[in-house]
């Protein structure tokens, strides 16, 4: 009977241990989404994407070229999201605020594709450390604009704006090639064919690539900057789709190139700029196939870049149509988990 009581009595402490655990607060979701790299050339390479962009959905078209990296290539991934302060959510309206930076201390590549943003010091020291680390980089559509500093223009890092006078066309031109200039091709009116730039055809990033087009327009460039190498041209078609016509009255403009640049730590980095990058581009087999062999090169790789390297979709991408706050609602970063079915979405 005494051993039955004290049995008893252990059971309702364990059972009480185990209840008291369920009420211990679960770790709060981070403010970014790791793929981890399966099988493929790119294991032990970490490639982080700064994210951060009103307009052109890159908050849904780089989680899913992420996902093409790992998943198909073997890269770690990580994605870094423009969050809202308060609710954790994706929000590219918020423009200054992208947590996870640190990330880049351990990343191999970065991939950016932000716009207009004024991030706090602390956050965009990542990000200049990075860039004067002598590792590659790799910039997608408004990069070429990256940040603009309106408030806080006494800032070390003011000089990265893109119409920076000091620092002559601020990141986009300094790092990538070209800061922002116009419109060329009339948007969404007239869409782009890439095509590979004369003498080029050779170079490992064309490698297995065809028939690059889309919806994004033409945009506009003086002259790129430092050693840039045109890899891509863009053709302004009349319209909105592949078999439209070209407009004659507009010239071809580089819309990828590749360059090198050397930061304050005296290291060169390797460069691969597109202007392209609207939500839709991504839906373009031989687009997706330019990145993700720019990613190879980017990383000193190219000879591991395959004849033709697979590219399929992996799980859905239906990104929501460009356009200002015209992002998907109450996504957070943990939604574009693999083991999650499809991000979620708040009725509008």
């Amino acid at each position: 009977m005494y051993q039955r009581i004290h049995a008893i009595k252990r059971g309702v402490v364990v059972f009480m241990g185990l209840a008291s655990l369920s009420w211990v607060p679960a770790r709060a979701e981070e403010p970014l989404v790791v793929f981890e790299g399966k099988e493929g050339p790119g294991q032990g390479r970490h490639i982080v994407f700064v994210t951060g962009d009103e307009e052109y959905r890159c908050e849904e078209s780089m989680p899913q070229l992420a996902r093409i990296l790992a998943v198909h290539h073997g890269f770690k991934c990580t994605v870094l999201f423009a969050v809202n302060k308060e609710t954790g959510e994706i929000d590219p309206i918020t423009v200054d605020n992208i947590p996870g930076l640190e990330a880049l201390q351990t990343a191999n590549l970065m991939v950016i594709f932000t716009r207009f943003r004024e991030l706090p010091d602390e956050q965009m020291k990542y990000i200049i450390d990075y860039t004067d680390s002598g590792k590659p980089i790799l910039g997608l559509r408004t990069a070429t604009h990256a940040f603009r500093y309106e408030k806080h223009k006494d800032s070390p890092y003011a000089k990265y704006s893109f119409q920076d006078k000091e620092f002559e066309g601020g990141y986009g031109r300094n790092v990538l090639g070209e800061t922002w200039i116009n419109h060329y091709g009339v948007h969404q009116k007239e869409s782009t064919r890439g095509i590979v730039a004369k003498g080029r055809e050779k170079h490992p990033i064309v490698k297995g690539v065809a028939d690059i087009w889309g919806p994004s327009d033409v945009y506009a460039i003086t002259t790129l900057s430092g050693d840039s190498q045109p890899l891509i041209l863009g053709q302004v078609l009349r319209g909105m789709n592949p078999a439209d016509e070209p407009n004659p009255e507009k010239q071809l403009v580089p819309v990828a190139w590749t360059k090198t640049y050397t930061g304050g730590q005296g290291k060169t980095a390797r460069v691969f700029t597109t202007t392209m990058g609207h939500g839709d581009d991504l839906k373009n087999e031989g687009f997706r196939r330019l990145l993700v062999n720019a990613c190879y090169w980017c990383l000193g790789m190219e000879e591991r870049i395959p004849d033709k390297s697979k590219v399929d979709f992996v799980g859905k991408y239906e990104p929501n149509s460009i356009g200002t706050n015209n992002h998907k609602k109450g996504v957070k970063p943990a939604d574009h988990r693999l083991d999650k079915k499809e991000p979620k979405q708040e009725e509008e």
